[in-house]
């Protein structure tokens, strides 16, 4: 965990005072026990009752002052690991938005989800108890032998081997119950995992009458999950009793012991009392410290979990930093690329090349699997290319920060996403200051207006996670109406337009084809009436371009474009 923390810069003031507070409250607690021996020896046995009163009134002062310095350092330390938890999870969140597609399926989504909430818990809470009840410990333990010390030897010799045996109970009960830590983190991941899965894919999961199977599958995680921490349980069980039984021993001990020694006359009930009262505050703030020292083994679990996010290196990286300058004509190339995904047999894309030019739509078209989705995600740096280079303007994408390669490209993916929020706050994901013309102007020309002028709020229509409150071709052309807000140099349209009828397609090719005129446009597609009147057609075959040209050219000199066109047209159409 120590390594965690060298992550992040700590509040030194507030970390002194919270320090310093603990101490002098530790000071506090462990004057008690003195002046209840002097209150029975000097009061009680001597008949003094000025005395009693006298001391009692400087005990009562002390226990409330005490008790405020404990409020004031159970907030202080609260404060301290909200703090830190708050900086883990903006760091963490921070580094997860460089993170790749690829990076993402290395860890999974549940998984970063479980890191960043769970685990950051769980930090938090050890963080908070660390203060409370493991610094005070050392000074209690030694300041509180000393003083036992003082009164008898014999009987602070009792409570220093009752020490050393907590100790020892301690590690054993520590070692078992690290791997279990372990163990039960791994299994949270699957059932967030699980349950993320069912909630997504339950209409199909009813469709194909697979809630039986679904309900054994997670039946089996749960169970799973409540066997490792039933073994945990099982283990902290028997720590607590034993920890208990080993303080009454002590406390017994030290009452027979001490009033044998009373009984000579070599000591006095008071310092007894005292003894008695310092071995429970010894003893108390131990078994404190074993219950948090139980929880540290599973928040280094989390810590190493937290820690795996923090310190992945991206696969993708801003080596360079140039500067992206815009020009009249804009040109974008694919020399020699080649890309495959990792643990792939072989490549997706092999050896592309082909140029897009302002003012132009450039359309790819192939059998599924090809590699066209890739093309797109390739041209935003979603994925980092092992072979030859993609340039814009003569300068490799590599060059440019992602953030400015991003500036300049608007992206709209295969898959219609919305965030829950409006309407029109989604449309501003892609322009975050667009007006409310600005926002009206990009539905229009997506053909989103009509719909979302039927809706009782219109552009405050409220969206849920994923926008499944729409339907497919609803959410295709909010997405589209997003990627039009935002100004750009080149624009990818992945399948944006496969959920629409043609009649709609049409149109919105039509209205979006003056707003682009001067941006590269990338039209990727399965539907060759989506394409026809593309400036230049790239056909993809197993990652290979097999044709470019128009639609005409391509009909004549590409048998797999003639396929394509054949199962989608009418003969008429290919005349």
């Amino acid at each position: 965990m120590l390594k965690l923390f060298k992550h992040f810069k700590t509040n030194k003031i507030l970390l002194i005072s919270l320090f310093t507070i603990i101490l002098i409250k530790t000071i506090g607690i462990l004057y008690i026990p003195t002046l209840t021996a002097k209150i029975i020896n000097n009061g009680v046995i001597k008949g003094n009752i000025h005395y009693v009163l006298k001391t009692s009134g400087i005990m009562i002062s002390v226990a409330i002052f005490t008790g405020i310095l404990a409020i004031l350092s159970t907030y202080l330390s609260a404060n301290l690991s909200g703090s830190l938890s708050r900086d883990i999870r903006i760091k963490m969140f921070s580094h997860a938005q460089k993170l790749s597609i690829h990076d993402f399926k290395h860890f999974s989504t549940s998984s970063l989800i479980t890191r960043c909430t769970s685990d950051v818990n769980q930090i938090e809470n050890i963080v908070t108890m660390f203060f409370e009840m493991i610094i005070p410990v050392p000074f209690i333990t030694i300041v509180g032998m000393f003083f036992a010390f003082s009164k008898d030897s014999y009987m602070a010799l009792i409570i220093f081997i009752t020490g050393v045996i907590f100790i020892v109970f301690n590690i054993l009960i520590s070692k078992k119950v690290i791997n279990l830590s372990l163990k039960i983190q791994v299994q949270l991941d699957k059932i967030n995992s699980r349950v993320r899965q069912y909630i997504s894919g339950i209409r199909i999961i009813r469709a194909f009458n697979r809630e039986k199977h679904e309900k054994k599958l997670m039946d089996d995680t749960f169970t799973n999950y409540a066997n490792i921490n039933i073994e945990m349980n099982k283990i902290l069980a028997v720590a607590m009793p034993g920890v208990m039984a080993i303080m009454n021993i002590c406390a017994v001990a030290v009452l027979w012991f001490g009033s044998m020694r009373v009984s000579k006359g070599v000591m006095l009930i008071g310092d007894i009392m005292a003894v008695i009262e310092y071995s429970i505050i010894i003893f108390v703030f131990l078994v404190m410290a074993i219950i948090v020292l139980l929880n540290v083994p599973r928040a280094s679990a989390c810590s190493i979990r937290i820690l795996e996010v923090l310190e992945y290196e991206p696969e993708i990286i801003d080596e360079k930093t140039t500067e992206f300058t815009s020009s009249d004509k804009k040109i974008l190339e694919f020399r020699n690329v080649t890309f495959s995904y990792k643990d792939a047999e072989k490549p997706v894309l092999k050896n592309l090349n082909f140029i897009c030019e302002s003012g132009k739509t450039t359309a790819i078209i192939g059998a599924t699997g090809s590699g066209k989705s890739t093309i797109g995600k390739l041209i935003p740096r979603l994925h980092e290319i092992q072979g030859g280079e993609i340039l814009i303007n003569g300068v490799n994408i590599k060059d440019f920060s992602q953030k400015d390669l991003r500036d300049i490209v608007s992206f709209s993916p295969q898959r219609a996403f919305l965030f829950s929020g409006t309407i029109s706050d989604n449309i501003r994901h892609g322009k975050k200051d667009a007006t409310i013309d600005e926002i009206k102007n990009a539905a229009k020309a997506a053909q989103a207006d009509e719909f979302i002028s039927e809706l009782n709020h219109g552009y405050d229509s409220f969206v849920t996670q994923g926008g499944s409150n729409f339907s497919g071709g609803q959410r295709q052309r909010l997405c589209i109406a997003r990627t039009l807000a935002k100004k750009s140099d080149i624009y990818v349209f992945d399948d944006s337009f496969s959920a629409l009828d043609y009649k709609t397609d049409a149109k919105l090719r039509k209205a979006i084809k003056p707003r682009l005129k001067d941006a590269i446009v990338i039209t990727i597609a399965q539907r060759i009436s989506t394409i026809m009147e593309a400036d230049q057609i790239i056909v993809l075959e197993e990652g290979k371009i097999a044709g470019i040209g128009t639609h005409k050219e391509l009909l004549k000199n590409c048998p797999i474009y003639m396929q394509i066109a054949e199962s989608q047209l009418s003969k008429e159409e290919l005349e």
